[in-house]
């Protein structure tokens, strides 16, 4: 029988080793050359202003975390508002600063209640760190305005937003009806995740894009040690002193390499129509639980969470919501059937760095103990989620 895994990347592998040779050929697969030119791809893509390659989402939002606690006056203790319904990294990051996660309930988008968050607003909250989950943007412009109210740092922890788009423009000028906006525009800053298994998959690797200007500079250097011009730049330098640097903050090695970026370039060509085709995936999944046969839309076994403000999700994960008395039950039958489900994410205060919060977040604790992502992605067939279905309807009613 099939393994059907939840989560598994599609490589143009092809026109990936044609990039990746390039690299070897010239002799440079580090930092610079491919960096810079995926860098560049990536603005022209989403229309943000700046980008840097790093090497991971996880080290991009604690270069956001400490350039925003040294360069805006924060200090230790200071508070960012945060969900507990993510994958560690995003409130990790917080703790690397010594900064204090606040933890903010979810609301039916399995993403930060605005509500929530401002009951949460103290006189040492800082910032809020927002997650889109699965692509999902939930009320992220709601968080946007209550930040912009409180002069709070927004920063978005986009790591499943490649490709979602979350704001309707003005009409194109080739008369094809209104653009939208990638999302990050909302922001002062956002980063996203090319890691293994993401929409856009590299091996591991990330994008941080900064709104001000100031702080895109600034970040170069503190991803590279501290060091105030990199060894690409410097290979390009005339002048006598090409090989001379200072080094003017403490930095960390967080930098991006010209191999993933490669892969990036490759991916990112397709990464609009392979989303696509995970929203046909999701479409194929609605139709089968909510439409035909099972319907479960009003039923108490199982819901789907809302997708709010959101004028194209990129559909990284499908989750449901399974009666939790019932949810381990389906996930082993599931293993039984050589079906590998996920549970994005289990509620973080749970874990022992975060459990002095635990009881704070009644709505996140309860769908965490729901959760379900079914499997999703380019490699599956309409029949692959029928199979899918079918199990579920098995164990979930008998038939």
């Amino acid at each position: 029988m099939k393994t059907i895994n939840v989560l598994k990347p599609k490589y143009r592998t092809d026109e990936v080793l044609d990039e990746i040779k390039i690299c070897l050929d010239k002799g440079w697969t580090g930092m610079g050359f491919k960096t810079i030119e995926f860098e560049e791809a990536w603005k022209k893509y989403t229309k943000l202003p700046h980008a840097h390659f790093l090497n991971s989402n996880t080290s991009g939002l604690h270069l956001a975390l400490n350039i925003f606690k040294t360069q805006e006056g924060w200090n230790e203790g200071d508070q960012v508002i945060t969900t507990p319904l993510t994958f560690v990294s995003s409130n990790h990051a917080i703790l690397y600063e010594r900064l204090q996660p606040v933890f903010a309930d979810v609301d039916e988008t399995l993403c930060l209640s605005p509500q929530s968050v401002k009951d949460r607003i103290t006189s040492k909250t800082r910032a809020v760190m927002y997650v889109g989950m699965g692509g999902n943007a939930g009320n992220l412009n709601e968080i946007k305005d209550i930040c912009e109210q409180h002069g709070l740092k927004l920063i978005l922890d986009a790591a499943h937003m490649a490709g979602t788009y979350t704001k309707e423009m003005a009409p194109e000028p080739s008369g094809g009806g209104y653009a939208i906006c990638h999302c990050g525009w909302e922001a002062d800053v956002s980063v996203f995740s090319f890691q293994a298994v993401k929409n856009l998959p590299t091996a591991d690797s990330g994008m941080i894009c900064f709104k001000e200007e100031k702080y895109d500079k600034l970040v170069r250097q503190l991803a590279w040690l501290g060091i105030d011009k990199d060894t690409y730049s410097r290979s390009d330098d005339k002048g006598s002193y090409k090989w001379k640097y200072d080094v003017p903050n403490v930095g960390f090695k967080y930098h991006g390499n010209s191999i993933m970026a490669s892969i990036g370039l490759v991916q990112l060509k397709y990464l609009d129509k392979d989303n696509d085709r995970r929203n046909e995936i999701a479409k194929t999944y609605d139709e089968l639980l909510f439409e035909k046969g099972l319907n479960f839309r009003n039923s108490s076994i199982m819901k789907i969470p809302t997708s709010w403000h959101t004028h194209k999700s990129a559909k990284h994960l499908y989750q449901l919501l399974v009666d939790e008395d019932k949810r381990d039950d389906v996930i082993t039958h599931f293993y039984k059937n050589d079906i590998y489900p996920g549970v994005h994410y289990i509620d973080n205060t749970l874990y022992p760095m975060y459990k002095y919060a635990h009881g704070t977040c009644p709505n996140a604790h309860k769908y965490s103990r729901q959760l379900i992502t079914l499997p999703i992605h380019l490699h599956m067939k309409d029949e692959d989620c029928e199979r899918i279905v079918g199990s579920m309807k098995k164990i979930l009613l008998g038939v």
